[in-house]
């Protein structure tokens, strides 16, 4: 998988106090293109983290709609990806970030 695929499947890891927590248990969390499938981010994420993945699981977030000031909006659409490792392997995201 090239790099430029790469970078385009993970967009980021998702921070927040669940993703924390999931740490424990070896999943993590990260943001993902809205085209990605769950192939393309356990192929990323063994390229990019030298890890074996043992599970995907996607999950697509509607963007809300939102006032401001008096005007409507929406919030953009977000998709992530749950991501079990195997017990032997971790991800240090504090230095990758």
């Amino acid at each position: 998988m090239s790099n430029e695929r790469v970078l385009d499947t993970l967009r980021a890891p998702h921070v927040s106090e669940k993703a924390s927590r999931m740490q424990e248990q070896n999943q993590y969390v990260f943001e993902v293109a809205s085209t990605a499938t769950k192939q393309d981010v356990k192929a990323a994420v063994e390229h990019l983290f030298s890890v074996k993945v043992i599970g995907v699981q996607m999950v697509n977030i509607h963007g809300k709609r939102k006032t401001f000031r008096f005007r409507q909006g929406v919030r953009s659409d977000l998709r992530k990806a749950y991501v079990r490792l195997a017990a032997d392997s971790s991800i240090d995201l504090s230095a990758s970030a």
